[in-house]
């Protein structure tokens, strides 16, 4: 449903690192503006309006829902609270921008489902790795049948000393429900069905690892908070694949830290019977059809859909003059979906698959 206004005034609630740039990027769109913001560490959200020139500042969230000069909520907080503060603001009557991941689980995530089609506003998740220009090339390609049939996708992301702030909710089951692949394995998990086009697998299978977290081990540098002395125990390492009614499989490495050659590696690759490409590195490999040669091409030209490279960019054209969300919440929900089976595999050693209802069980 189109906004009766062009302007789009957000409300963020989480005054983090992320939401920073998350600000600047609202505010550079001509139909975008920071209102308000909101955080219970006065002095992040201090740092956070001054830098932003953000004009409200609220010490709760009830106290910007009930402004009636926010339209949308911008929500980058501790993942146990995405799914109370999400349906929180769609009953106060905003559109819903949501940091990944979706929820602590599918029943969650269906849950803020349902209370945004029945208060008819827009709710999507940030998935800001699909936007990269790199991405939108190889989509372009793989929609226009220039590599071919896929068979396999392959997707990564190796930090070798990658754990966000060691003491921090990051690391704590009952505040982030899952450590690295919750983290930064939902964003390749994402993109890897994104440029595949299926988010329908019939079966996963998933292993995941603590290695060092717990022994004060593989601490990065991002996340706002101080060392909180919360305990650490999530998964550092997390595997998994996923295989489709095609014949189709999608293998999933993750890590937030581990013994690796490189620092920080990340992609995903995917392998089709006419060519294959790299996404974030926008590299198209096929063989050329008159000579056999072999082809590797840098940042390939296509016809991308979504120009700006912008999560909120697209959010504020999408309530404005109707562009199509990047990320439709049918598609949030079906990652939910897939990272519980890949948890529940994890847990029993069993392959898991999903009921009608969405509900992963693991087989006999």
């Amino acid at each position: 449903m189109l906004m009766q206004t062009q302007q789009v005034r957000f409300g963020f609630i989480g005054a983090g690192a992320i939401s920073h740039s998350s600000a600047g990027d609202v505010n550079r769109h001509a139909n975008g503006k920071v209102v308000a913001a909101q955080d219970l560490h006065p002095q992040r959200l201090q740092e956070l309006c001054a830098a932003q020139n953000i004009p409200r500042a609220y010490a709760t969230a009830d106290e910007l829902l009930d402004d009636p000069n926010v339209d949308a909520v911008y929500i980058a907080v501790p993942n146990k609270f995405h799914v109370p503060l999400t349906i929180q603001a769609l009953r106060a009557g905003k559109h819903v921008i949501l940091e990944k991941p979706f929820a602590l689980n599918y029943a969650e995530a269906q849950e803020a489902a349902d209370v945004a089609a029945t208060m008819g506003k827009t709710l999507t998740l940030g998935m800001n790795q699909r936007f990269e220009r790199g991405t939108q090339s190889i989509k372009a390609l793989v929609d226009r049948g220039d590599l071919g049939e896929i068979y396999h996708v392959k997707a990564y992301w190796f930090r070798r000393s990658g754990i966000p702030k060691l003491g921090t909710w990051f690391g704590n089951k009952q505040l982030a429900g899952a450590g690295a692949l919750y983290d930064i394995g939902v964003h390749f998990l994402d993109l890897a069905l994104y440029l595949l086009g299926d988010f329908e697998p019939t079966a996963v299978t998933g292993a995941t690892y603590t290695k060092f977290g717990h022994l004060g081990l593989g601490a990065g540098g991002w996340g706002k908070s101080d060392n909180e002395g919360i305990a650490f125990d999530v998964d550092d390492f997390a595997t998994g694949m996923l295989r489709f009614s095609n014949g189709v499989s999608v293998s999933l490495d993750i890590s937030w830290a581990c013994h690796a050659e490189e620092h920080n590696r990340a992609d995903v690759q995917l392998y089709g019977t006419k060519g294959g490409a790299l996404a974030k590195a926008s590299r198209f490999f096929r063989p050329n059809e008159k000579t056999g040669e072999y082809l590797i091409t840098q940042d390939p030209q296509a016809p991308i859909r979504f120009p700006h490279c912008s999560r909120f960019h697209n959010f504020i054209n999408h309530l404005t003059v109707g562009e199509d969300l990047c990320v439709p919440i049918e598609q949030a929900l079906a990652v939910q979906r897939i990272l519980d089976g890949l948890n529940l595999s994890a847990a029993t050693g069993k392959e898991v698959r999903f009921d009608e209802a969405g509900v992963a069980l693991a087989t006999a």
